[in-house]
């Protein structure tokens, strides 16, 4: 080959930082502090401090390639921590303090932390779990020292404030090899123990910059953004590396987000574009409701997390508030599609638009799709085949983090990954997920999708929320059995709600019965866990039908 006169120049998250200080200092960064009240900064003031803490870090004995971990919801300090880590070569360990005592025991000694920063309404966690957490650890409590938690398992602990008092406000960021590790997310173990997506500073840039290209209206300088997911959820879905770049204020919530809560920050600060799971997008919906109005610059949703119901997509396209529907993993940094629609499908009626929302987008660039059969055989992208999908592409992990017996289970004999969904791709690039292969309901040798049975179902207006699971048949195998929330103030009959579903899907697809419960329950990233459903209801005796 010819190689190309090109100068070597690392992708670095660094870079991003600094850009971002330079060309946007204005873009603001507004938290609602855990210690009560709102902060304001910019990324032109972040800069020198996460400058200072990057001297705190080394101060502290972190060196390239160590994990820091960090237990914290979405707050200015979380993201120094995302700079001052990456910045100096350590890597940043995104903790969900959601998960169960046992899965944080094996991750944070499975990663082998060195220093752990926690918010501080966190601290009660800190001190029930330090016992389980490797003896060296080194705890920084995120806050002043007027602030610091203090008490049984809590001794020693750091205040975040007093290690960047006195620290230089400029560092010479050291030049990174690009394919050093930056960042670790685990998945959330539904299935066995968490597994480590060790991300690289070359694909969490690539990942930003292929985000950028996504076409949202969101992603364009001075724009308002309030990020719902969690930086602990797979880097609030690269978001806080995508910021300085192309200087996006942004608003952090906080622990608070209930509709009330999310509603009045979206309202007090004018924010144009929010990302979120369903879950939280029901609550805002409700408080839309209960108010009579949307937040009055509220322009954009970005729904992931799982298949989002074409009723949600339907109820905020109708208020002007248009509905980026998009599909990843962890393992994919996460984003692998988006709902922004091409130009050929923008000026179509409301009803074919949500249609096409209601799909889980196109793929971003830098993602490659394939469907295989059972046997691995390619299938045609014409939406009609449905098969399992593959991923490929630098955004996308090669093998988990010191688990060689998960990654060779992950991959097929072209490298490609195994997402585990079971999907459709049309002509035109729409992926249409099918269902979790887990998921599906195979009913005497036939599958049902329980993603298209939920979405009908929740098109009845006394249903907040359902999961459709397969339960054991004598004669079937499996039958789908749906367990449903009802909406405040509504009454539905399970009569009601399979006559609803009878004009949505065919007769061999409705559920044997419908169960009413109080809630659903949720994994730790706000998912219905429909493992914990299969438990409960393993047992559940069908009513008799054929």
């Amino acid at each position: 080959m010819v190689r190309g006169m090109m100068m070597d120049t690392p992708l670095n998250v660094s870079a991003a930082l600094e850009y971002g200080a330079e060309m946007y200092p204005d873009a603001a960064i507004v938290s609602a502090a855990i210690e009560g009240g709102m902060h304001r900064t910019t990324f032109g003031q972040m800069l020198p401090r996460t400058a200072q803490l990057a001297h705190a870090l080394k101060a502290l004995g972190v060196k390239e390639g160590d994990r820091v971990a960090t237990l914290a919801w979405n707050g200015y300090r979380h993201l120094e921590l995302y700079y001052a880590i990456g910045g100096i070569g350590a890597v940043c360990h995104t903790i969900n303090p959601r998960l169960f005592p046992e899965q944080l025991v094996y991750i944070v000694n499975h990663a082998k932390d060195r220093v752990m920063f926690f918010d501080i309404n966190l601290a009660p966690l800190v001190a029930k779990m330090r016992a389980h957490w490797p003896k060296d650890l080194i705890y920084v409590a995120m806050c002043d020292a007027a602030h610091k938690p203090t008490g049984e398992g809590l001794e020693g602990v750091l205040a975040y404030e007093d290690l960047l008092a006195g620290q230089p406000t400029c560092i010479a960021w050291p030049t990174i090899d690009e394919n050093a590790g930056v960042s670790l997310c685990y998945t959330s173990g539904t299935t066995g123990e968490p597994k480590g997506a060790l991300y690289s500073q070359r694909s969490v840039m690539l990942h930003a910059l292929f985000t950028l290209t996504s076409g949202m209206p969101g992603l364009r300088s001075g724009q308002t953004i309030l990020p719902v997911v969690p930086l602990f959820h797979v880097n609030a879905w690269g978001l806080p590396y995508t910021a300085p770049i192309i200087g996006l204020n942004l608003i952090m919530p906080g622990v608070k987000l209930d509709g009330p809560n999310l509603y009045d920050l979206l309202e007090s600060e004018k924010v144009f574009s929010s990302w979120g799971v369903p879950t939280v997008w029901m609550g805002l919906l409700a408080e839309i409701q209960k108010r009579g109005k949307k937040p009055s610059a509220l322009g954009e949703v970005i729904i992931g997390g799982s298949a989002a119901p074409r009723a949600m997509i339907e109820a905020f396209e109708k208020m002007d508030i248009s509905v980026v529907h998009g599909w990843g993993m962890t393992e994919m940094s996460p984003v692998g599609t988006l709902g922004t629609l091409p130009p050929k499908d923008r000026d179509k009626p409301i009803e074919e638009r949500i249609d096409l929302k209601a799909r889980q987008g196109r793929r971003m660039f830098g993602v490659e799709l394939k469907i295989v059969d059972e046997a691995g055989k390619r299938l045609p992208h014409d939406g009609e085949a449905s098969g399992e999908l593959f991923v490929k592409g630098p955004g996308i992990i090669s093998g988990y983090y010191e688990n060689p017996e998960a990654s060779a289970k992950a991959f097929d004999a072209e490298g490609w990954f195994g997402t585990g969904d079971v999907a459709k791709i049309t002509p035109d690039g729409y992926l249409i997920i099918v269902d979790r292969t887990k998921d599906l309901v195979k009913s005497g040798g036939e599958w049902i999708s329980s993603i298209d049975v939920e979405n009908a179902a929740l098109s009845h207006p006394g249903i907040a929320a359902c999961a459709v699971i397969g339960v054991p048949h004598p004669k079937w195998q499996e039958r789908p059995l749906m367990i449903a929330v009802r909406a405040s103030g509504a009454d539905p009959k399970k009569e009601e709600v399979l006559a609803t579903l009878e004009k949505a899907i065919a007769k061999w697809q409705m559920p044997d019965d419908v169960v009413f419960v109080d809630q659903l329950p949720l994994t730790a990233t706000g998912k219905v866990s429909k493992l914990t459903l299969r438990k409960q209801f393993a047992d559940h005796a069908l009513p008799d039908v054929d």
